[in-house]
Protein backbone atom coordinates (compact mmCIF):
# COMPACT_ATOMS: atom_id res chain seq x y z
CA UNK A 1 0.00 0.00 0.00
CA UNK A 2 1.34 3.47 -1.03
CA UNK A 3 1.80 5.91 2.01
CA UNK A 4 -1.08 8.59 2.25
CA UNK A 5 0.37 12.41 2.26
CA UNK A 6 -2.28 14.20 4.67
CA UNK A 7 0.33 16.89 5.36
CA UNK A 8 -0.62 16.50 9.03
CA UNK A 9 0.68 12.63 9.98
CA UNK A 10 4.03 11.41 7.99
CA UNK A 11 6.05 9.40 10.39
CA UNK A 12 9.31 8.35 10.40
CA UNK A 13 9.40 4.68 9.48
CA UNK A 14 7.06 5.94 6.05
CA UNK A 15 10.11 8.71 5.43
CA UNK A 16 12.43 5.23 6.07
CA UNK A 17 10.08 3.05 3.85
CA UNK A 18 10.07 5.93 1.15
CA UNK A 19 13.67 6.89 1.16
CA UNK A 20 15.39 3.47 1.51
CA UNK A 21 12.69 1.34 0.04
CA UNK A 22 11.42 3.38 -2.71
CA UNK A 23 7.67 2.85 -1.38
CA UNK A 24 5.04 4.82 -3.39
CA UNK A 25 2.79 7.71 -2.15
CA UNK A 26 -0.25 9.25 -2.86
CA UNK A 27 -2.35 12.56 -1.43
CA UNK A 28 -4.83 12.72 0.72
CA UNK A 29 -8.74 13.13 -1.07
CA UNK A 30 -8.86 16.24 2.06
CA UNK A 31 -5.64 17.92 1.01
CA UNK A 32 -6.92 17.38 -2.92
CA UNK A 33 -9.22 19.82 -1.72
CA UNK A 34 -7.30 22.07 0.95
CA UNK A 35 -4.52 22.48 -1.92
CA UNK A 36 -7.28 23.21 -4.39
CA UNK A 37 -8.77 26.06 -1.80
CA UNK A 38 -5.91 27.46 -1.79
CA UNK A 39 -4.84 28.06 -5.11
CA UNK A 40 -8.05 29.42 -5.65
CA UNK A 41 -7.41 32.10 -2.74
CA UNK A 42 -3.86 32.88 -4.65
CA UNK A 43 -5.41 33.17 -8.37
CA UNK A 44 -7.90 35.85 -6.73
CA UNK A 45 -5.03 37.67 -5.70
CA UNK A 46 -3.29 38.03 -8.24
CA UNK A 47 -6.76 38.73 -10.11
CA UNK A 48 -7.61 41.76 -7.97
CA UNK A 49 -3.85 42.84 -7.99
CA UNK A 50 -3.22 43.07 -4.54
CA UNK A 51 0.19 43.44 -3.01
CA UNK A 52 1.37 40.49 -1.61
CA UNK A 53 5.27 39.37 -0.72
CA UNK A 54 6.34 36.80 -3.20
CA UNK A 55 3.14 36.82 -5.20
CA UNK A 56 3.24 40.18 -6.43
CA UNK A 57 6.62 41.59 -5.54
CA UNK A 58 10.14 40.61 -5.16
CA UNK A 59 11.64 38.51 -2.91
CA UNK A 60 13.75 39.44 0.06
CA UNK A 61 15.22 43.03 -0.25
CA UNK A 62 13.56 43.73 -3.64
CA UNK A 63 10.01 42.97 -1.53
CA UNK A 64 9.28 46.48 -1.89
CA UNK A 65 9.41 46.03 -5.91
CA UNK A 66 5.98 45.32 -7.52
CA UNK A 67 5.64 42.89 -10.44
CA UNK A 68 3.22 43.85 -12.92
CA UNK A 69 0.83 40.73 -13.74
CA UNK A 70 2.42 40.07 -17.12
CA UNK A 71 5.81 38.99 -15.48
CA UNK A 72 4.48 36.89 -12.21
CA UNK A 73 5.27 33.90 -13.82
CA UNK A 74 8.63 34.94 -14.95
CA UNK A 75 9.30 36.22 -11.92
CA UNK A 76 8.84 32.58 -10.10
CA UNK A 77 10.89 30.60 -12.70
CA UNK A 78 13.22 33.34 -12.43
CA UNK A 79 13.06 32.50 -8.17
CA UNK A 80 14.48 29.20 -9.12
CA UNK A 81 17.10 29.30 -11.57
CA UNK A 82 18.52 32.68 -9.63
CA UNK A 83 18.57 30.69 -6.07
CA UNK A 84 20.09 27.29 -6.96
CA UNK A 85 23.75 27.95 -6.25
CA UNK A 86 24.64 25.34 -4.24
CA UNK A 87 27.95 23.62 -4.43
CA UNK A 88 29.68 20.25 -3.05
CA UNK A 89 28.59 17.03 -3.42
CA UNK A 90 24.93 15.81 -4.40
CA UNK A 91 22.88 14.61 -1.98
CA UNK A 92 22.73 10.60 -1.54
CA UNK A 93 19.69 9.15 -3.44
CA UNK A 94 18.12 8.37 0.24
CA UNK A 95 18.39 11.69 0.97
CA UNK A 96 17.22 13.48 -2.11
CA UNK A 97 13.88 11.27 -1.65
CA UNK A 98 12.93 12.28 1.98
CA UNK A 99 13.63 15.86 1.33
CA UNK A 100 11.25 15.35 -2.15
CA UNK A 101 8.64 13.55 0.43
CA UNK A 102 9.13 16.00 3.01
CA UNK A 103 8.49 18.94 0.06
CA UNK A 104 5.64 17.44 -0.97
CA UNK A 105 4.22 16.38 2.70
CA UNK A 106 4.69 20.10 3.37
CA UNK A 107 2.71 21.30 0.17
CA UNK A 108 -0.11 18.48 1.17
CA UNK A 109 -1.24 20.58 4.10
CA UNK A 110 -2.87 23.18 1.61
CA UNK A 111 -0.98 26.43 2.71
CA UNK A 112 1.52 27.15 0.32
CA UNK A 113 -1.06 28.11 -2.91
CA UNK A 114 0.66 25.56 -5.21
CA UNK A 115 -1.56 24.02 -7.89
CA UNK A 116 -2.25 20.63 -7.19
CA UNK A 117 -0.81 19.66 -10.65
CA UNK A 118 2.71 21.08 -9.79
CA UNK A 119 2.45 19.29 -6.91
CA UNK A 120 1.05 15.95 -8.33
CA UNK A 121 4.24 16.39 -10.79
CA UNK A 122 6.70 16.45 -7.81
CA UNK A 123 4.77 12.76 -6.52
CA UNK A 124 4.85 11.60 -9.82
CA UNK A 125 8.31 12.37 -10.09
CA UNK A 126 9.12 10.60 -6.68
CA UNK A 127 7.60 7.46 -7.45
CA UNK A 128 9.09 7.09 -11.10
CA UNK A 129 12.50 7.05 -9.34
CA UNK A 130 13.78 10.73 -10.55
CA UNK A 131 16.07 12.50 -8.09
CA UNK A 132 17.33 15.59 -8.56
CA UNK A 133 20.86 16.58 -8.15
CA UNK A 134 20.73 18.33 -4.79
CA UNK A 135 24.35 19.89 -3.92
CA UNK A 136 24.57 19.68 0.27
CA UNK A 137 26.11 22.98 0.16
CA UNK A 138 24.97 26.69 -0.18
CA UNK A 139 22.12 26.48 2.96
CA UNK A 140 22.34 28.84 5.89
CA UNK A 141 19.08 27.26 6.86
CA UNK A 142 16.60 30.86 6.77
CA UNK A 143 15.34 31.17 4.75
CA UNK A 144 14.98 27.77 5.03
CA UNK A 145 16.90 26.04 2.78
CA UNK A 146 16.73 27.92 -0.75
CA UNK A 147 19.91 26.97 -2.87
CA UNK A 148 19.26 22.70 -2.50
CA UNK A 149 15.56 23.09 -2.66
CA UNK A 150 16.14 25.56 -5.49
CA UNK A 151 18.26 22.36 -7.84
CA UNK A 152 15.18 19.86 -6.45
CA UNK A 153 13.06 22.60 -8.31
CA UNK A 154 14.84 23.06 -11.24
CA UNK A 155 14.17 19.56 -12.44
CA UNK A 156 10.54 20.01 -12.44
CA UNK A 157 11.07 22.76 -14.42
CA UNK A 158 12.43 20.39 -16.62
CA UNK A 159 15.86 22.23 -16.07
CA UNK A 160 18.91 20.67 -13.62
CA UNK A 161 20.31 17.55 -13.90
CA UNK A 162 18.68 13.98 -12.19
CA UNK A 163 19.72 10.30 -11.61
CA UNK A 164 17.41 8.10 -13.19
CA UNK A 165 17.42 4.53 -13.78
CA UNK A 166 21.16 4.73 -12.45
CA UNK A 167 22.21 7.69 -14.69
CA UNK A 168 22.74 11.22 -13.87
CA UNK A 169 20.84 13.15 -17.32
CA UNK A 170 19.05 16.36 -17.71
CA UNK A 171 15.93 16.83 -16.16
CA UNK A 172 14.29 17.33 -18.86
CA UNK A 173 15.36 13.95 -20.26
CA UNK A 174 14.13 12.43 -16.63
CA UNK A 175 11.02 13.58 -16.99
CA UNK A 176 10.35 12.49 -20.95
CA UNK A 177 11.66 9.09 -20.37
CA UNK A 178 9.10 8.82 -16.86
CA UNK A 179 6.07 10.08 -19.22
CA UNK A 180 6.00 13.44 -17.42
CA UNK A 181 5.90 17.05 -18.83
CA UNK A 182 8.04 19.90 -17.17
CA UNK A 183 5.76 22.59 -15.31
CA UNK A 184 5.42 26.12 -15.79
CA UNK A 185 5.44 27.74 -12.81
CA UNK A 186 2.99 30.43 -12.05
CA UNK A 187 1.97 32.66 -9.36
CA UNK A 188 3.61 32.02 -5.77
CA UNK A 189 4.49 28.73 -6.75
CA UNK A 190 8.63 29.47 -7.10
CA UNK A 191 8.55 30.18 -3.30
CA UNK A 192 6.19 27.45 -2.63
CA UNK A 193 8.85 25.28 -3.83
CA UNK A 194 12.22 26.80 -2.25
CA UNK A 195 11.60 28.33 1.15
CA UNK A 196 11.86 25.96 3.84
CA UNK A 197 13.50 23.55 6.45
CA UNK A 198 13.28 20.05 3.97
CA UNK A 199 17.01 19.68 3.15
CA UNK A 200 17.71 19.64 7.10
CA UNK A 201 14.90 17.83 8.31
CA UNK A 202 15.14 15.29 5.80
CA UNK A 203 18.95 14.81 5.91
CA UNK A 204 18.32 15.14 9.85
CA UNK A 205 15.70 12.47 9.85
CA UNK A 206 17.64 9.86 8.38
CA UNK A 207 20.25 10.53 10.44
CA UNK A 208 18.12 9.94 13.67
CA UNK A 209 17.06 6.47 11.88
CA UNK A 210 20.23 5.73 11.38
CA UNK A 211 21.33 7.24 14.92
CA UNK A 212 18.61 5.11 17.07
CA UNK A 213 19.94 2.17 15.05
CA UNK A 214 23.26 2.39 16.66
CA UNK A 215 22.29 2.99 20.56
CA UNK A 216 20.93 -0.39 20.12
CA UNK A 217 24.07 -1.97 18.30
CA UNK A 218 26.26 -0.21 21.04
CA UNK A 219 24.49 -1.82 23.38
CA UNK A 220 25.18 -5.52 22.12
CA UNK A 221 28.61 -4.72 21.11
CA UNK A 222 29.07 -3.17 25.14
CA UNK A 223 27.93 -6.61 26.11
CA UNK A 224 29.88 -8.04 23.78
CA UNK A 225 33.36 -6.37 25.22
CA UNK A 226 32.00 -6.34 28.65
CA UNK A 227 31.87 -10.19 28.54
CA UNK A 228 35.30 -10.53 26.76
CA UNK A 229 36.59 -8.30 29.36
CA UNK A 230 35.16 -10.69 32.16
CA UNK A 231 33.73 -7.91 33.44
CA UNK A 232 30.58 -7.55 35.98
CA UNK A 233 27.20 -6.95 35.88
CA UNK A 234 26.56 -5.34 39.18
CA UNK A 235 26.96 -1.80 38.20
CA UNK A 236 23.66 -2.68 35.98
CA UNK A 237 21.64 -4.12 39.07
CA UNK A 238 18.36 -2.03 38.56
CA UNK A 239 18.14 -1.11 42.23
CA UNK A 240 20.76 1.45 41.39
CA UNK A 241 19.00 2.84 37.99
CA UNK A 242 16.04 3.45 39.87
CA UNK A 243 17.62 5.40 42.42
CA UNK A 244 18.84 7.45 39.02
CA UNK A 245 15.29 6.83 37.10
CA UNK A 246 16.32 8.14 33.74
CA UNK A 247 14.36 6.66 30.92
CA UNK A 248 17.56 6.31 28.96
CA UNK A 249 19.72 4.57 31.07
CA UNK A 250 17.36 2.52 32.79
CA UNK A 251 16.42 1.03 29.28
CA UNK A 252 20.61 0.87 28.44
CA UNK A 253 21.65 -1.42 31.97
CA UNK A 254 18.21 -3.73 31.27
CA UNK A 255 19.25 -4.46 27.84
CA UNK A 256 22.94 -4.94 28.88
CA UNK A 257 21.23 -7.57 31.65
CA UNK A 258 19.27 -9.05 28.97
CA UNK A 259 22.21 -9.47 26.72
CA UNK A 260 24.46 -11.07 29.46
CA UNK A 261 22.03 -13.47 30.95
CA UNK A 262 23.32 -17.52 30.78
CA UNK A 263 26.45 -16.43 30.10
CA UNK A 264 28.70 -18.91 30.52
CA UNK A 265 31.85 -16.60 30.70
CA UNK A 266 30.03 -14.42 33.59
CA UNK A 267 28.98 -17.00 35.63
CA UNK A 268 32.99 -18.05 35.68
CA UNK A 269 34.22 -15.15 37.44
CA UNK A 270 31.24 -13.88 39.39
CA UNK A 271 32.88 -14.79 42.65
CA UNK A 272 36.66 -13.26 41.36
CA UNK A 273 38.58 -9.93 43.62
CA UNK A 274 37.19 -7.88 40.63
CA UNK A 275 34.60 -5.94 42.69
CA UNK A 276 34.27 -2.73 39.92
CA UNK A 277 35.46 -2.20 36.24
CA UNK A 278 36.70 0.85 34.75
CA UNK A 279 34.10 3.72 33.74
CA UNK A 280 33.79 2.67 30.05
CA UNK A 281 32.24 -0.40 31.28
CA UNK A 282 30.61 0.48 34.46
CA UNK A 283 29.08 3.55 33.19
CA UNK A 284 27.88 2.37 29.65
CA UNK A 285 23.95 2.62 30.60
CA UNK A 286 24.76 5.89 32.03
CA UNK A 287 26.16 7.42 29.38
CA UNK A 288 24.35 5.67 26.67
CA UNK A 289 21.27 6.38 28.40
CA UNK A 290 22.07 10.13 27.99
CA UNK A 291 22.45 9.66 24.23
CA UNK A 292 19.03 8.11 24.26
CA UNK A 293 17.65 10.52 26.11
CA UNK A 294 19.14 13.36 23.99
CA UNK A 295 17.60 11.69 20.61
CA UNK A 296 14.17 11.19 22.02
CA UNK A 297 14.59 15.36 21.84
CA UNK A 298 15.95 15.02 18.68
CA UNK A 299 12.63 13.24 17.75
CA UNK A 300 10.32 15.06 18.98
CA UNK A 301 11.45 17.88 17.14
CA UNK A 302 11.98 16.30 13.56
CA UNK A 303 8.38 15.06 14.03
CA UNK A 304 6.98 18.20 14.58
CA UNK A 305 8.68 19.81 11.97
CA UNK A 306 8.36 17.16 9.42
CA UNK A 307 4.39 17.92 9.45
CA UNK A 308 4.62 21.76 9.48
CA UNK A 309 4.43 24.31 7.21
CA UNK A 310 7.62 26.08 7.07
CA UNK A 311 7.12 28.55 3.59
CA UNK A 312 6.77 31.99 3.34
CA UNK A 313 4.28 33.56 2.98
CA UNK A 314 1.81 31.21 4.53
CA UNK A 315 -1.75 31.56 3.45
CA UNK A 316 -5.63 31.30 5.25
CA UNK A 317 -8.03 31.08 2.68
CA UNK A 318 -10.52 30.92 5.51
CA UNK A 319 -9.48 33.50 7.21
CA UNK A 320 -8.87 35.44 4.68
CA UNK A 321 -5.51 36.10 5.24
CA UNK A 322 -1.15 36.04 4.14
CA UNK A 323 1.14 36.39 6.36
CA UNK A 324 4.87 36.52 6.65
CA UNK A 325 6.24 35.23 9.36
CA UNK A 326 9.94 33.11 9.81
CA UNK A 327 8.43 29.69 9.54
CA UNK A 328 11.55 28.96 7.44
CA UNK A 329 13.79 29.88 10.36
CA UNK A 330 15.95 26.23 10.85
CA UNK A 331 16.68 27.12 14.38
CA UNK A 332 14.37 23.72 16.01
CA UNK A 333 16.48 21.89 13.53
CA UNK A 334 19.49 23.54 14.11
CA UNK A 335 19.44 22.77 17.75
CA UNK A 336 18.12 19.33 17.49
CA UNK A 337 20.96 18.63 14.83
CA UNK A 338 23.82 19.81 16.64
CA UNK A 339 22.74 17.67 19.75
CA UNK A 340 22.30 14.60 17.91
CA UNK A 341 26.30 15.03 16.75
CA UNK A 342 27.07 15.33 20.33
CA UNK A 343 25.05 12.60 21.68
CA UNK A 344 25.86 10.24 18.93
CA UNK A 345 29.62 11.56 19.15
CA UNK A 346 29.72 9.98 22.60
CA UNK A 347 29.09 6.50 21.45
CA UNK A 348 32.13 6.37 19.81
CA UNK A 349 33.95 7.95 22.24
CA UNK A 350 33.38 5.78 24.93
CA UNK A 351 33.83 2.48 22.78
CA UNK A 352 37.17 3.82 21.93
CA UNK A 353 37.65 3.65 25.54
CA UNK A 354 36.62 -0.16 26.17
CA UNK A 355 38.76 -1.04 22.60
CA UNK A 356 42.02 0.59 25.15
CA UNK A 357 40.66 -2.07 28.05
CA UNK A 358 40.71 -5.09 25.21
CA UNK A 359 44.07 -4.30 23.21
CA UNK A 360 45.85 -3.13 26.57
CA UNK A 361 48.05 -6.01 27.68
CA UNK A 362 47.44 -4.18 31.31
CA UNK A 363 43.88 -4.07 31.35
CA UNK A 364 42.70 -6.70 28.93
CA UNK A 365 42.56 -9.80 31.83
CA UNK A 366 44.90 -11.96 30.39
CA UNK A 367 44.21 -11.62 26.13
CA UNK A 368 47.17 -11.19 24.32
CA UNK A 369 48.76 -7.69 23.62
CA UNK A 370 46.41 -5.80 20.73
CA UNK A 371 45.13 -9.27 20.22
CA UNK A 372 48.26 -10.14 17.89
CA UNK A 373 48.15 -13.95 17.52
CA UNK A 374 52.07 -13.89 17.63
CA UNK A 375 53.01 -10.46 19.29
CA UNK A 376 55.69 -8.85 18.23
CA UNK A 377 55.52 -10.70 15.03
CA UNK A 378 51.87 -9.76 14.31
CA UNK A 379 50.87 -5.94 15.34
CA UNK A 380 47.06 -7.57 15.72
CA UNK A 381 44.36 -4.39 15.88
CA UNK A 382 47.16 -1.66 16.97
CA UNK A 383 46.38 0.19 14.17
CA UNK A 384 42.80 -0.45 13.85
CA UNK A 385 42.32 1.19 16.95
CA UNK A 386 44.51 4.25 15.60
CA UNK A 387 41.75 4.67 12.99
CA UNK A 388 39.00 4.29 16.15
CA UNK A 389 41.09 6.94 17.75
CA UNK A 390 41.28 9.61 14.56
CA UNK A 391 37.60 9.24 13.62
CA UNK A 392 36.96 9.80 17.19
CA UNK A 393 38.85 13.04 17.69
CA UNK A 394 36.98 14.29 14.12
CA UNK A 395 33.70 13.65 15.46
CA UNK A 396 34.91 15.92 18.21
CA UNK A 397 35.88 19.14 15.42
CA UNK A 398 32.65 18.39 14.32
CA UNK A 399 30.72 18.02 17.42
CA UNK A 400 31.12 21.73 17.89
CA UNK A 401 27.94 23.71 17.50
CA UNK A 402 26.75 25.21 13.96
CA UNK A 403 23.36 26.83 15.45
CA UNK A 404 25.69 29.13 17.57
CA UNK A 405 26.82 30.74 14.49
CA UNK A 406 25.02 33.64 12.02
CA UNK A 407 25.73 35.62 9.23
CA UNK A 408 23.33 37.88 7.64
CA UNK A 409 22.64 37.67 4.20
CA UNK A 410 20.21 39.49 1.48
CA UNK A 411 21.47 43.43 2.40
CA UNK A 412 20.79 42.43 6.19
CA UNK A 413 16.92 41.25 5.12
CA UNK A 414 18.12 37.93 6.74
CA UNK A 415 20.08 39.07 9.30
CA UNK A 416 19.89 36.00 11.64
CA UNK A 417 20.54 32.36 10.09
CA UNK A 418 20.22 29.06 11.80
CA UNK A 419 23.00 27.19 9.81
CA UNK A 420 20.79 23.77 10.47
CA UNK A 421 21.74 22.35 6.96
CA UNK A 422 25.62 22.39 8.47
CA UNK A 423 24.38 20.73 11.79
CA UNK A 424 22.27 18.00 9.90
CA UNK A 425 25.72 17.65 7.70
CA UNK A 426 27.87 17.05 10.18
CA UNK A 427 25.14 15.17 12.46
CA UNK A 428 25.82 12.81 9.22
CA UNK A 429 29.50 12.44 8.89
CA UNK A 430 29.48 11.44 12.58
CA UNK A 431 26.94 8.73 12.35
CA UNK A 432 29.25 7.59 9.71
CA UNK A 433 32.03 8.11 11.67
CA UNK A 434 30.64 6.31 15.10
CA UNK A 435 29.27 3.07 12.78
CA UNK A 436 33.05 2.47 11.75
CA UNK A 437 34.13 2.71 15.48
CA UNK A 438 31.68 0.58 16.62
CA UNK A 439 32.20 -1.90 13.94
CA UNK A 440 35.89 -1.74 14.59
CA UNK A 441 34.87 -2.54 18.23
CA UNK A 442 32.64 -5.75 17.25
CA UNK A 443 35.74 -6.75 15.72
CA UNK A 444 37.84 -6.59 18.51
CA UNK A 445 35.33 -8.03 21.88
CA UNK A 446 34.63 -11.00 18.92
CA UNK A 447 38.27 -11.80 18.56
CA UNK A 448 38.98 -11.76 22.00
CA UNK A 449 35.54 -13.90 22.59
CA UNK A 450 36.98 -16.27 20.27
CA UNK A 451 40.50 -16.94 22.25
CA UNK A 452 38.36 -17.50 25.53
CA UNK A 453 37.48 -21.10 26.53
CA UNK A 454 34.07 -20.67 27.49
CA UNK A 455 31.05 -19.39 25.88
CA UNK A 456 29.29 -15.93 26.40
CA UNK A 457 25.34 -15.43 26.33
CA UNK A 458 23.12 -17.14 23.81
CA UNK A 459 22.29 -13.49 22.03
CA UNK A 460 26.02 -12.88 22.01
CA UNK A 461 26.98 -15.66 20.43
CA UNK A 462 24.62 -15.26 17.93
CA UNK A 463 26.30 -12.08 16.95
CA UNK A 464 29.57 -13.47 17.12
CA UNK A 465 28.19 -16.02 14.64
CA UNK A 466 27.19 -13.27 12.40
CA UNK A 467 30.92 -11.75 12.57
CA UNK A 468 32.46 -14.36 11.54
CA UNK A 469 30.15 -15.04 8.19
CA UNK A 470 32.08 -11.55 7.37
CA UNK A 471 35.58 -11.42 8.85
CA UNK A 472 37.40 -14.00 9.60
CA UNK A 473 39.59 -14.96 12.76
CA UNK A 474 42.84 -12.96 12.46
CA UNK A 475 45.08 -15.52 12.15
CA UNK A 476 48.13 -13.88 11.78
CA UNK A 477 48.54 -9.77 10.26
CA UNK A 478 46.57 -9.13 7.29
CA UNK A 479 44.98 -6.21 5.34
CA UNK A 480 42.26 -5.00 7.95
CA UNK A 481 40.40 -2.13 6.05
CA UNK A 482 38.34 -4.21 4.30
CA UNK A 483 37.70 -6.11 7.40
CA UNK A 484 36.72 -2.69 8.74
CA UNK A 485 34.50 -1.81 5.63
CA UNK A 486 33.11 -4.77 6.04
CA UNK A 487 32.18 -4.31 10.13
CA UNK A 488 30.67 -1.05 9.34
CA UNK A 489 28.02 -2.32 6.68
CA UNK A 490 27.42 -4.65 8.61
CA UNK A 491 26.38 -1.78 11.67
CA UNK A 492 24.63 -0.23 8.94
CA UNK A 493 22.48 -3.20 7.55
CA UNK A 494 21.00 -3.52 11.04
CA UNK A 495 21.47 -7.16 10.96
CA UNK A 496 23.00 -7.40 14.27
CA UNK A 497 20.12 -5.59 16.02
CA UNK A 498 17.66 -7.74 14.28
CA UNK A 499 19.25 -11.13 14.86
CA UNK A 500 19.28 -9.86 18.85
CA UNK A 501 15.58 -8.73 18.98
CA UNK A 502 14.52 -12.49 17.78
CA UNK A 503 15.79 -13.77 20.92
CA UNK A 504 15.35 -11.07 23.22
CA UNK A 505 13.21 -7.96 23.81
CA UNK A 506 15.53 -4.78 23.63
CA UNK A 507 14.24 -1.13 24.59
Amino acid sequence: MPVIITGNDLTLPEIKQVAYNFEKIELHPDSIIKVNRCREYIENIVKENRVVYGVTTGFGKFSTIRIPTEQIEELQENLIISHATGVGPNLSIAETRAVLLLRINVLAKGHSGIRLTTLQTLIDMLNAHIHPCIPEKGSVGASGDLAPLSHLALVLLGKGKAEYQGKFIDGSLALKRAGLKPVKLKAKEGLALNNGTQVMTGVGALTLIRSQNLCLAADIIAAASIDALLGTTSAFDPLIHQLRPYKGQTASAENLLKLLHNSDLNRSHRDCENVQDAYSIRCTPQVYGAVRDALDYVRNVIEVEINSATDNPLIFPEEDKVISGGNFHGEPVAFACDMMGIAVAELGNISDRRMEQILNPALNRGLNPFLAPRPGLDSGFMLAQVTAASLVSENKVLAHPSSVDSIPTSANQEDHVSMGTIGAMKARTIVDNVAFILGIELMLAVQALDTRTLKSSPAIEAVRREVRQNVAFLEKDRFLATDINKMKELIDSEIITEIVQTMIDLK
